[in-house]
């Protein structure tokens, strides 16, 4: 078992910091040529108040900031393993490799939605409300009061839509990993594994 230091902590929470940083700067780089490209072309946009305009680009920088943070955080602890279990973690990206090149196009996309099931219902429901709002807004019988409500209930909707169908397309994945959850022996094995080593040198050394 790897035992936890101080300097491994101050090394995680830097790792984890510069991935906020990067997120933070990513969602910024997206979100403010967004709003500024929305601004000039879109009358609409410009009407609305800037809380909500600052509301949009958070939506964006939010959830850039908490992934790669996380991401970051998760490769620094990944490279900080050595010896056995290392060999442990090789050994399971290697089985999801070959996992992966064994599944059918359709199983492929089942399985990437399931593992990406947040960013596919982010990601859905803010291309369907852009499409919805370009078509409502070109709509020049209706007043800006109007043109909200409707948006309102196409947001409601939409975010139905689009959970319901998250849901279907990642059913047959939950129900498969239920049924087929492995039981986790990564400690005994990495155990084992040390032990096999101890032998080895022992004997090597006779």
């Amino acid at each position: 078992m790897k035992i936890v230091t101080q300097e491994d902590l101050e090394k995680h929470q830097a790792a984890t910091f510069r991935g906020a940083v990067e997120g933070i700067a990513t969602g910024l780089a997206i979100s403010l040529p967004g709003s500024w490209l929305l601004h000039k072309r879109v009358p609409f946009y410009r009407t609305l108040p800037i809380q909500l305009k600052a509301l949009g680009v958070i939506l964006v920088v939010g959830p850039c900031y908490a992934i790669q943070a996380e991401r970051r955080g998760v490769q620094y602890d990944m490279s900080t393993w050595k010896g056995a279990g290392k060999d442990l973690l090789d050994e399971e990206e290697y089985a999801e490799q070959k996992r992966w090149e064994s599944l059918s196009t359709n199983e492929k996309i089942g399985d990437w939605a399931f593992k990406h099931q947040y960013s596919v219902i982010s990601g859905s429901w803010a291309a369907s409300m852009g499409l919805a709002a370009a078509i409502i807004m070109k709509d020049r019988n209706q007043t800006t009061s109007q043109k909200i409500v409707q948006a309102r209930m196409w947001a409601q909707g939409l975010t139905i839509g689009v959970l319901i169908a998250a849901g279907i397309l990642t059913h047959k994945a939950r129900s498969e990993a239920a049924a087929h959850r492995p039981v986790d022996h990564s400690w005994s094995q990495i155990i084992e594994d040390q032990q096999r080593e101890k032998k080895r040198i022992a004997a090597a050394s006779r």
